[in-house]
């Protein structure tokens, strides 16, 4: 069975934004740009998609939307590399694969946090403040709403899972009282 591509891409891109030292923000903050003219364009996703094209066709029609996107010169090449060898498809996932890559090279962990309910700017830069001190580190968190939680919130660091909602709180509070009454 052959290796997915997605994480050799990310591992390569990786690499130069590091070698390079480059600001990894801003070549993911262009290669979102790009995700979002990708996304939101049928012609575009046709165009490059289409084989009736060359690819020298192609990069071309990169380099006039990148005139309007002012991609950095390593996330302009990333995405033409892509082009070349016909990998958009795969954008998204490798575009995902980079975020992580970075985030294990650079130490941040990376924080599902799941609420009740929407939480303000203030309310998630608190809760992110207190989960990067329980992590002693830096975290990159991702928010997700549930409203059978009652209230309180569930923090999934890698395979930890830390439950402090109130349906959790109702749930071990059930098992205690069925393992006292049997």
């Amino acid at each position: 069975m052959a290796a997915a591509l997605e994480p050799a891409y990310a591992r390569a891109l990786a690499d130069v934004v590091l070698t390079e030292r480059l600001d990894p923000a801003q070549v993911e903050s262009n290669l979102a740009d790009f995700a979002a003219a990708w996304h939101e364009s049928a012609p575009l996703r046709e165009v490059f998609l289409d084989p009736s094209f060359s690819i020298e066709e192609k990069v071309a029609i990169l380099d006039k939307l990148n005139r309007r996107l002012q991609m950095t010169q390593v996330a302009r090449n990333f995405v033409a590399v892509l082009v070349r060898h016909d990998r958009l498809l795969l954008y998204d996932d490798i575009l995902k694969e980079f975020r992580h890559e970075m985030n294990r090279r650079l130490g941040i962990s990376e924080v599902e946090v799941t609420t009740a309910r929407k939480l303000d700017d203030p309310s998630r830069a608190a809760l992110e403040s207190q989960i990067a001190g329980l992590t002693r580190g830096r975290i990159a968190a991702t928010f997700h709403e549930d409203a059978s939680l009652m209230g309180g919130a569930i923090v999934r660091i890698g395979s930890t899972v830390y439950d402090g909602s109130i349906r959790g709180r109702l749930d071990r509070l059930e098992a205690e009282l069925a393992a006292s009454q049997a």
